[in-house]
């Protein structure tokens, strides 16, 4: 008999290659986890892993499980949830994550109206970058992942995943207020200094790609974590940005400012293909295009 718990962590190895980040995410210490797998292995009756280096691989065998785990995983979820009379009431908890703009805006008016109309379903919540919510939805750390494609529509076809469209936010430069709101060229900002989120982020690649594709490259002189301060610092007059105009806080005094060639990110709810039916993500999809709408 395989046990559940057991397949989760060998879906996270898959996803994350090495036991310590495994350990890492379920809280465990590397033995405890490295202990568990070997239980599977004897579980599964075949062998699943092999040492390279200090690290533990998959084989064949430990792949193919481990493509099986999530599915295996979602329809217990799923059988949990009728046995509940989830098909009557969504009930149980779906867990979304989102990007900052959108867990700021859409994502927590749908979360709003999700409690407020189905007492049974909890909504939980984890800010994720667009970069990294999709891997968390393969892996199982978020049931719906509100995500974005870059500019160039270059995201990955996974027939595991499916897309709900959300809706499309238009990337815009973002000036300190004072100068007109009119549509610009980036590449009259070419010698501007420029900020951004930190590397790896979506919003850095934007920037990066961006501006090679008008024909430089921008001079980054400050990098943030968050987008309240990177605001903060155009607000002074310290630098630009590009950033998707969902992400510009009305608090900040600044100005945003179309591009004269036009560039948009797609918004999308990502779910598991094994998941989809449950329910509870339906019912939670809905909201959310609702809420986007």
């Amino acid at each position: 008999m395989l046990d559940p718990w057991r397949l989760k962590l060998l879906g996270d190895l898959a996803a994350l290659g090495t036991v310590r980040a495994v350990a890492q995410a379920a809280h465990l210490s590397p033995s405890t986890v490295s202990q568990q797998l070997a239980v599977l292995e004897r579980e599964a009756g075949a062998r699943l892993f092999e040492r390279a280096g200090r690290r533990l691989r998959l084989t064949d065998a430990g792949q193919t499980l481990a493509r099986h785990a999530r599915t295996i995983l979602d329809q217990m979820e799923t059988a949990r949830a009728e046995l509940a009379g989830d098909a009557s009431a969504p009930a149980g908890r779906v867990t979304i994550g989102a990007f900052t703009s959108a867990a700021n805006t859409f994502v927590l008016a749908a979360i709003r109206r999700l409690r407020a109309e189905t007492p049974r379903l909890r909504i939980d919540i984890r800010e994720l970058d667009p970069t990294e919510s999709v891997p968390a939805l393969r892996r199982g750390a978020c049931d719906i992942a509100v995500t974005a494609d870059l500019f160039d529509g270059t995201a990955p076809v996974d027939e595991e995943i499916r897309h709900t469209p959300l809706g499309t936010d238009p990337v815009v430069l973002v000036t300190a207020s004072g100068a007109g709101a009119g549509p610009v060229d980036l590449a009259s900002y070419a010698g501007a200094l420029w900020s951004a989120e930190r590397p790896g982020t979506w919003t850095h690649d934007l920037i990066t790609r961006a501006c090679r594709r008008a024909g430089f490259e921008p001079d980054v002189t400050a990098l943030f974590a968050s987008y309240g301060p990177l605001l903060a610092h155009v607000e002074a007059g310290l630098s630009v940005t590009l950033l998707p105009g969902l992400a510009v806080d009305p608090r900040y005094d600044v100005t945003a400012h179309p591009l004269h060639e036009p560039l948009e990110r797609r918004i999308t709810a990502a779910v598991r293909a094994s998941a989809a039916n449950r329910p509870a993500i339906a019912t939670t999809l809905a909201a959310l295009r609702e809420a986007a709408g």
